[in-house]
């Protein structure tokens, strides 16, 4: 857990320095900010999808675990959890642009720093062995982009480190576990389906060029390693010769 302690501090304390510095920048600079923080993360996307294997688990994986997103209604609920979150700290004080703010910092935050390689393999790492280096990597990147997007974003990103708490740090507390029934081949596709979700991610929340219910992809997370699982037991290879 030391870890995922570290990340949560550098989240928060990213987040204070950029809320303490934005409010001094004109809005054009927090703009350009967050479109070129979007265009990183979509380049990290695609370098994480194009690392699969065999590009039919990722389009599964998406497929079907979008479909069960929206019947769970993952992103309503992670709205609606940063409309709570928001109303208890303004106390009923916001207006609606505010809260529309806090909830989109919240939620794309949420989602940048808790999907990615590093999340899964650090966590890991970290629980089995307590090796927290591959966290302590992630959580300086995840400090300067709390920096970042707090100073456009504003206090929703501060609350992401609630949900980086209990993704890695629960990923951690079952580490033994997940190292039992996690192959190389299945964080493979697992990375690769987590970088289309940041594509989804760049291209909605932070470029605006489409809007995308981004979270209701997340079960694709847990698709993509079963769908490796269900494959090798049927013997079949993983990577076929297209």
């Amino acid at each position: 857990m030391t870890g995922t302690l570290i990340n949560v501090v550098t989240v928060l304390v990213g987040s204070a320095l950029g809320m303490t510095i934005g409010a001094r920048l004109p809005e054009k600079i927090h703009e350009t900010v967050v479109r070129g923080l979007g265009l990183v993360v979509l380049m990290l996307g695609m370098q994480m999808a194009l690392g699969t294997a065999n590009p039919l688990i990722p389009l599964g994986s998406i497929a079907v675990g979008g479909i069960l997103g929206e019947w769970w209604d993952i992103e309503g609920g992670l709205h609606r959890l940063g409309g709570w979150l928001e109303a208890r700290v303004s106390r009923g004080g916001a207006d609606e642009a505010a809260t529309s703010r806090f909830i989109k910092g919240y939620v794309t935050t949420s989602l940048l720093f808790c999907v990615g390689p590093l999340t899964i393999l650090g966590s890991i790492q970290d629980g089995l062995t307590g090796d927290y280096r591959l966290l302590a990597v992630k959580s300086m990147l995840d400090g300067f982009a709390a920096l970042a997007f707090s100073a456009s974003l504003g206090l929703g990103v501060a609350f992401s480190a609630i949900t980086v708490l209990v993704i890695q740090g629960g990923i951690s507390l079952l580490a033994a576990q997940a190292s039992a029934v996690l192959t190389d081949p299945m964080i493979k596709e697992m990375t690769a389906t987590g970088g289309v979700i940041m594509l989804g991610l760049a291209v909605s929340s932070l470029l605006e060029i489409k809007p995308i219910r981004v979270a209701n992809f997340l079960p694709a997370l847990i698709l993509a390693p079963a769908i490796v699982a269900a494959l090798t037991a049927l013997g079949l290879p993983v990577a076929p010769k297209f």
